[in-house]
């Protein structure tokens, strides 16, 4: 029998009275969690630019958050995510830097600006279980937020 692990997201408490939506899966056979666009973004042509979400995702500990770019807005838009698939993993929830705020990196291909309306679905989360290796020596301890497990 496996054991019920409480999965999800809530809204940081800097965007608490902002109206963010949790995000929801839109079909029963969905496997990824819509998230939206915490904010109105101008992405800049051929640069990076980080959207909020407002949101953090709470999870077990074998557990990680995969954020895809949803595939509509890549490919209308010519937009990419900067490192391919985030990750959020499992400590990163309630760091003490940014409260584990999911911040979405874009890359605009394109020749022109694009506009990110504030609840445009601009990603999608889906939860992941994942192994270790058998030799997995790992003792840290998360202090921060977004870079702060090393170089």
């Amino acid at each position: 029998m496996t054991e019920h692990v409480l999965r999800g997201f809530e809204v940081i408490s800097a965007y608490e009275d902002k109206d963010i939506h949790i995000p929801e899966r839109k079909t029963i056979e969905s496997a990824g969690y819509d998230i939206e666009s915490a904010e109105d973004v101008i992405l800049l042509p051929r640069q990076v630019t980080v959207i909020p979400t407002g949101l953090k995702a709470f999870m077990g500990a074998d557990e990680y958050l995969a954020v895809h770019i949803r595939s509509g807005i890549s490919i209308k838009k010519a937009l990419m995510l900067v490192n391919g698939t985030g990750i959020i993993d499992a400590d990163y929830y309630n760091n003490e830097d940014n409260e584990g705020h999911i911040l979405v990196a874009f890359y605009n291909l394109s020749g022109e600006s694009v506009t990110i309306h504030r609840g445009d679905r601009i990603a999608q989360g889906i939860f992941c279980p994942y192994l270790v290796s058998s030799d997995d020596r790992a003792n840290g301890v998360r202090t921060g937020g977004i870079g702060s497990t090393g170089v």
